[in-house]
């Protein structure tokens, strides 16, 4: 799917916590993998890499992506660089949305100041080989969670997830909602009301004391 400029726009009004909030099925990559360069912000399609110890596959991703896609790596877990400095300036120069490895990622004195979104699993200086082809756009793994081809990857300064593209409007539509409810809290939290002013707090304990369902809101949100 691609991401065009209103589907930014509609991203950059939420959050990854109001996703998350609308709809708690969402796939959250393992908070392991974590962003190493000075941008963090992530939307774009995934552009899925397979391999194990070897970073030529990643090499081949980076070359190949077309513009905005996000390369996602399957590295196994593993303890040893899958990219550095080079492949995330080469990632800028051909316009991708970002790497996430799940795996190694080095060179941080360039990474860390990098306009490019770089995800990894750990910091290390040690290089896999590049001998080994790996696998291009497959089904993988990354930080728990399945990744397929053309899955959304959003990101932010609160983590990662992935989102099938059919429902990425629904979802953002939901988010919305749940920012707008959230400011209508803050409002009333900034003007002095308590947290039971704003919530169903005291109904919400007295149902789930009998036994019954019931779900914590916002007063007023329905």
């Amino acid at each position: 799917m691609p991401v065009n400029d209103e589907l930014l726009e509609r991203f950059l009004a939420v959050d990854t916590t109001a996703l998350c909030d609308a709809d708690r099925t969402t796939r959250v990559v393992h908070s392991a993998i974590r962003p190493r360069s000075a941008a963090t912000r992530i939307l774009g399609p995934a552009f899925t890499v397979r391999c194990r110890e070897d970073f030529l596959a990643v090499l081949r991703a980076v070359e190949t992506a077309e513009p905005g896609d996000v390369i996602v790596v399957d590295g196994g877990a593993r303890e040893t660089a899958l990219g550095g400095e080079m492949f995330a300036r080469a990632a800028l120069a051909r316009s991708l949305g970002g790497i996430v490895v799940d795996g190694g990622y080095r060179d941080m004195s360039y990474v860390s100041t990098c306009a490019l979104p770089v995800y990894s699993r750990f910091v290390t200086p040690r290089a896999g080989t590049a001998s080994q082809l790996g696998e291009l756009q497959v089904p993988v793994t990354c930080g728990g969670v399945a990744v397929n081809p053309g899955d959304l990857v959003l990101a932010d300064d609160e983590g990662l997830i992935v989102v099938d593209p059919q429902r990425v409007e629904s979802l953002l539509d939901a988010a919305l909602a749940v920012k707008n409810t959230e400011r209508r809290v803050i409002a009333l939290l900034d003007g002095g009301a308590t947290l039971s002013d704003a919530f169903n707090v005291a109904d919400h304990v007295e149902a789930l004391g009998r036994g019954e369902h019931s779900v914590l809101q916002a007063l007023g949100s329905g």
